[in-house]
């Protein structure tokens, strides 16, 4: 999502409200002429292989660079252009909205607001194949559409949207299989939260990273849930500040066998007020 409300730098580290830890950050300033408005995130099993994607319609690809205590320390990117049309050339006003990224196999998946739809990326430099859109993205809010796209280990994609239409009503949840989108369960919704990423870890469950924006910055939780949307835990939640805008989340082990979750802000191409950093926990 695009915040046009101007937010205080939200640079107040504190501790988080659950029990995962947190680990560090790391401030990334991308290259290249949309250096900013990282929305998305993908990492490869060793949570060092990266691609992250600008709402403006941009895409980079690296290698995250770990200290000895499995934070993100550098940024090493290996490619970055802009995403395309499926007819080839770059994408344009009102297309761009890239706000998340699924991976099955060697395809990527990346879903837009806007013109609320799904993408199939052979390669994410080359344009891409269109998929199904039904009459539900058509539907969704105006810069509140697919926010989170997950995959399962079957193939499965799970696209949500940011908002679900009123305040108490839940989340709804579009699983795309066999070439059709369904709807099959729903996730609850509570306070201010609204959704801004999504990942299916190794363990097999469902990742729901969720925003709730105030003047002064941004409260960030993390929920799991299993792939019926029931078993639902929650992760941890931050105080007021503790990080910036969180928008891609990514669920990996490490060589520790640790359940890890790295994430990324959205600066919202304001450098003076906010930044882009990479974000770790450790979940168990």
């Amino acid at each position: 999502m695009r915040f046009c409300a101007v937010c205080a730098c939200a640079a107040l580290i504190s501790a988080p409200a659950a029990a995962a830890e947190f680990l560090g950050r790391h401030i990334w300033q991308p290259p290249g002429p949309i250096a900013g408005g990282i929305s998305a995130l993908w990492l490869g099993a060793g949570g060092r292989d990266f691609v992250a994607l600008s709402d403006r319609g941009a895409w980079f690809r690296g290698t995250l660079s770990r200290g000895a205590d499995g934070v993100v320390d550098d940024v090493g990117v290996d490619g970055f252009g802009r995403l395309m049309r499926s007819t080839g050339g770059d994408l344009r006003g009102g297309e761009d909205d890239a706000e998340a990224i699924a991976r099955v196999g060697d395809t990527f998946y990346v879903a837009y607001e806007g013109q609320h739809r799904v993408m199939k990326h052979a390669d994410i430099a080359t344009p891409p194949e269109r998929i199904a859109r039904p009459q539900a993205f058509r539907n969704l809010q105006n810069n509140s559409g697919l926010e989170a796209l997950a995959a399962d280990a079957e193939g499965r994609l799970y696209a949500i949207p940011e908002r679900s239409g009123q305040l108490e009503r839940p989340f709804p949840v579009y699983v795309f299989d066999d070439d059709r989108w369904t709807q099959p369960f729903s996730l609850r919704r509570d306070g201010q939260y609204l959704v801004s990423g999504a990942d299916i870890g190794p363990d097999g469950r469902l990742y729901l990273l969720e925003r709730w924006f105030a003047v002064l910055g941004f409260r960030t939780r993390l929920r799991s849930f299993d792939l019926e949307g029931g078993d639902e835990r929650l992760e941890f939640e931050t105080t007021l500040g503790a990080h910036d805008n969180l928008e891609g989340v990514s669920v990996w082990r490490d060589e520790a066998g640790r359940l890890r979750a790295t994430l990324v802000s959205d600066d919202n191409l304001r450098p003076l007020l906010q930044v882009t950093e990479f974000v770790d926990y450790v979940l168990d």
